[in-house]
């Protein structure tokens, strides 16, 4: 198994934050790995909720099913994905920092089969998706930030 784990800080409220980053259906909007993600059942965001994610993986694009399997809103929410050869828990948490939010993101990332013999040698692979995804979430978030800020309509 390898884990993973990455810090960003956002200016935006820990509610407006949590809301963004639990609906994985937009992940697509913030992670570079991801092609196509979609919400695949009904209801409110919350424990259970499932997702279908098309993630790249080596020139192609796989197919993965997300599901909420903890919901604490607004401080934690953890994803369990299973697609062809991987699977992967995304435990992301947030916290108020300052005037903005802090998010602490962990992915433990398990491959099956012959993959599961390359693991080992995949860590630096894998450091740069998690560090593109957070960097890519740093800049979702941030232009969210200024588009609140330029509406003097919410409060």
């Amino acid at each position: 198994m390898t884990r993973l784990t990455e810090q960003i800080e956002t200016t935006l409220p820990i509610e407006d934050v949590f809301a963004f980053v639990a609906d994985f259906a937009n992940s697509r909007h913030w992670d570079p790995g991801v092609a196509t993600s979609e919400r695949i059942d009904a209801g409110p965001v919350g424990l259970g909720a499932r997702y279908r994610l098309g993630v790249r993986m080596r020139g192609r694009v796989a197919s993965m099913e997300y599901r909420i399997t903890t919901f604490e809103a607004p401080r934690r929410v953890v994803l369990t994905g299973e697609g062809s050869g991987v699977s992967a828990v995304d435990e992301i948490r947030f916290a108020p920092a300052g005037t903005g939010t802090r998010i602490d993101y962990t992915a433990d990332i398990r491959l099956a089969g012959l993959m599961r013999l390359a693991q080992p040698f995949l860590g630096g692979a894998f450091a740069k998706i998690a560090r593109d995804a957070l960097d890519g979430m740093q800049r979702a978030l941030e232009a969210r930030a200024a588009e609140r800020a330029g509406d003097t309509t919410r409060p």
